[in-house]
């Protein structure tokens, strides 16, 4: 692979913006020192550089290669060829480090190398099947370039769960509204989904899920139909709708203003629950009309932002 320069890829980034309802998505693709191509989504990517000096320091968690100091903040810096279990992997630091932030962290991950960004369609990118959905679970997706090569793009969000373990689901009160709450929820994460559940669950709130933006909008519709065959408000079986941002086949952004674009859908809010938790990603969110934007992963805040609509 090529080594991408860290300023054309900050020039990138800069433009995420305008990707916000178009159900595209940028890649960054690297290597981690085998046949195999892997990718990251260019909003979690702060920058990349060979990999620096690191610092290594007592009682880290396995996988973590130790900490360096980035413009005055210590970080630490994980082995992706480690919780991806790569048995052809080269061994030792990789040669690259990809500086990425998301659910409000900053990290360095390792690397062999980085190749380009590329832009695709998010309709190219498909769930994996069983058999590559493997290496424990760290492959979220894949989606085939025109050369024919596959790209294995990593739940980075399970990674980082893996490193800093979950955050306990606080106690929760019940919701008393005198009926019964439903919410829909999609996400391709199963980290996500477990706290998604668990969350509802102790707020006594029935749920109807999908695991992306494309099954979850066959679903709505779907719903939708058939209230309007019966003559009902939707808005009476589903109380709220919680979307991730990045889901194949249809991202949250399209899934959303799907939604606030159809009358039949009139008074549900839809509430965007994503990792991508910086200013320009909220942005994207209120572009395309969500209620409220909640960052991955906390329980508390999740609940407290539910509770904020269900109760009414």
């Amino acid at each position: 692979m090529n080594s991408l320069e860290p300023n054309k890829l900050l020039d990138t980034v800069d433009g995420r913006t305008k990707l916000a309802g178009s159900n595209k998505m940028e890649l960054l693709l690297f290597s981690l020192g085998t046949h195999e191509t892997f990718g990251i989504n260019v909003f979690k990517v702060r920058e990349v550089s060979p990999t620096p000096p690191i610092t290594l320091t007592p009682n880290m968690p396995i996988g973590v290669e130790g900490v360096i100091s980035l413009r005055g903040s210590i970080i630490p810096v994980i082995s992706l060829a480690y919780f991806v279990k790569l048995e052809d992997a080269p061994k030792g630091v990789g040669e690259t480090m990809i500086v990425t932030e998301f659910s409000r962290h900053t990290q360095g991950f390792l690397v062999q190398d980085v190749d380009r960004i590329i832009r695709i369609d998010w309709d190219k990118v498909k769930p994996p099947e069983n058999m590559l959905a493997g290496q424990d679970g760290m492959i979220t997706a894949i989606t085939e370039l025109d050369d024919g090569r596959l790209i294995s793009i990593l739940d980075v969000e399970r990674v980082l769960v893996e490193v800093l373990g979950e955050k306990p689901v606080p106690n929760l009160p019940r919701i008393e509204t005198g009926r019964e709450a439903t919410v829909f929820f999609a996400d391709d994460s199963s980290v996500a989904r477990k706290e998604i559940v668990s969350v509802l669950d102790k707020l006594g709130v029935k749920y109807i899920q999908a695991n992306d933006g494309l099954e979850a909008w066959t679903k709505l519709t779907g719903m939708a139909n058939r209230a309007s065959a019966e003559k009902k408000l939707l808005k009476q079986q589903i109380q709220l709708i919680l979307v991730d941002a990045e889901m194949p086949e249809m991202d949250g952004y399209v899934l959303t203003r799907n939604i606030k674009s159809d009358n039949r859908f009139a008074g549900i809010p839809v509430v965007m629950h994503s990792s991508l938790s910086s200013d320009a990603n909220r942005t994207m969110g209120q572009q395309v009309g969500v209620d409220a934007y909640v960052a991955k992963f906390d329980p508390a805040v999740l609940a407290d932002t539910l509770l904020a609509f269900l109760k009414h």
